[in-house]
């Protein structure tokens, strides 16, 4: 193995108070699982190693597939919290009960995979040898951190809106018009449409989505990894639009129809990937996301209503997207709005309260009733002397068999 390159340790980092219990002694042990991309990395993850990533404000669902890994802690080169705007990964992590440590610099990518680490408060220990310093988040930490986010808000909110403005010079033959939505196989005519995104709550909400996709068989596509999470929930996509860094090759040979989301100039990043497996896709040109090209094929085709689950929605989660891109999903969505249901979160509307011990206690409640009700009728009566009898029959047996 290679030998560790060491990694000077960064005075200028945030030290963690002489007070703090987590400066005398580990916070946590594990060892080193080195990514460069979260999303990637997380898929490798095992419960007790060290997630160690460069991933500067830490969103939702970063963060989410990180607590689902269960790593003991999270190493982060860059800040889980740059200021840019509050973005809630951080929480979710402290939460979860997972040690985060960021602004260690970008030297502790160089950490060989499996190196056996050792958190003491904001410091990384090899071998006894401190390696890397960073600042060790806590609630109180986090909070300032999201309080100083939410004063610079007003910045990222210029910066989108002129996005959102570029955007619109640069797609308004598509948006308006439609120019440049390639022919596709899969027929939208009249049909209900249902994108799975791999977002905010998306397993929840489609597992609640099941009854409607029973009765209306609608056209299923998953934007990257939005094809495995239907894949997950035992139903197969009908079209795969994305391109294609994130989804599995089980979800591209599964027999959906594929549409390789590519650059402007024609450049698609996913399109060798694919011809590689066999499969012959479809390109579509376009500046926005993949989700967004989704909407509007459907939208273009045909599609009677459009269901959308783990799509972006609110300004936290554009800006948790981190590209000035995602001010084409709020013009999207404008433009196809008249037949857009965004069905997130309807797994937490209606999630149930009522526990097993309460469902317990109504169901003897009910059965006592019927009971209740037998008895006051002369049928019920002698159907529960009938039963007596052969009860006391029973018990005489029994005495006899085992008192003999």
């Amino acid at each position: 193995m290679t030998p560790m390159k060491l990694i000077p340790r960064r005075s200028s980092s945030p030290a963690v108070p002489p007070d703090d219990p987590a400066a005398t002694g580990p916070v946590a042990r594990g060892p080193a699982r080195v990514g460069r991309r979260t999303k990637d990395l997380t898929k490798t993850l095992a419960p007790g190693d060290v997630a160690v990533i460069d991933h500067a404000d830490i969103d939702r669902v970063a963060a989410d597939a990180l607590v689902a890994a269960r790593p003991v802690a999270v190493l982060n080169a860059a800040p889980s919290t740059s200021g840019r705007y509050p973005n809630a990964g951080p929480g979710i992590l402290l939460e979860a009960g997972i040690c985060l440590v960021d602004g260690l610099g970008p030297e502790i990518m160089d950490l060989a995979d499996g190196t056996p680490l050792e958190i003491r408060g904001g410091s990384v220990v090899v071998g006894g040898t401190t390696v890397a310093e960073g600042l060790l988040q806590t609630p109180a930490t986090v909070e300032a951190d999201l309080a100083a986010a939410r004063e610079g808000l007003s910045e990222e909110i210029q910066r989108f809106a002129e996005n959102t403005l570029a955007y619109l010079q640069r797609e308004k033959d598509l948006l308006l018009d439609g120019v440049g939505v390639p022919d596709v196989h899969t027929r939208f005519e009249d049909r209900h449409v249902l994108i799975v995104v791999r977002g905010y709550h998306y397993r929840e909400d489609l597992a609640m989505l099941r009854p409607y996709i029973k009765e209306n068989r609608p056209i299923l596509i998953g934007v990257d990894g939005g094809a495995d999470a239907i894949l997950d929930a035992g139903l197969r996509p009908d079209m795969i639009v994305g391109d294609m860094d994130s989804v599995s090759d089980k979800a591209l040979c599964c027999g959906a129809e594929i549409v390789v989301h590519a650059y402007r100039d024609g450049n698609a990043p996913g399109l060798e990937r694919v011809e590689a497996l066999g499969v012959a896709p479809v390109v579509f040109p376009a500046t926005g996301t993949s989700e967004d090209i989704a909407m509007l094929l459907a939208d273009d085709k045909g599609a009677e209503l459009i269901v959308a689950v783990g799509t972006h929605a609110t300004l936290v989660e554009f800006l948790d997207k981190g590209r000035a891109g995602m001010a084409s999903t709020f013009l999207t969505r404008l433009r196809v709005g008249g037949k857009l249901v965004d069905a997130k979160g309807v797994s937490r509307l209606y999630h149930t309260r009522i526990s097993n011990t309460q469902l317990t206690l109504l169901s003897g409640a009910g059965v006592a009733a019927v009971l209740a009700a037998l008895w006051s009728t002369a049928f019920g009566q002698t159907f529960f002397g009938l039963v007596g009898a052969r009860i006391d029959v029973f018990v005489s047996w029994l005495s006899r068999l085992f008192g003999g």
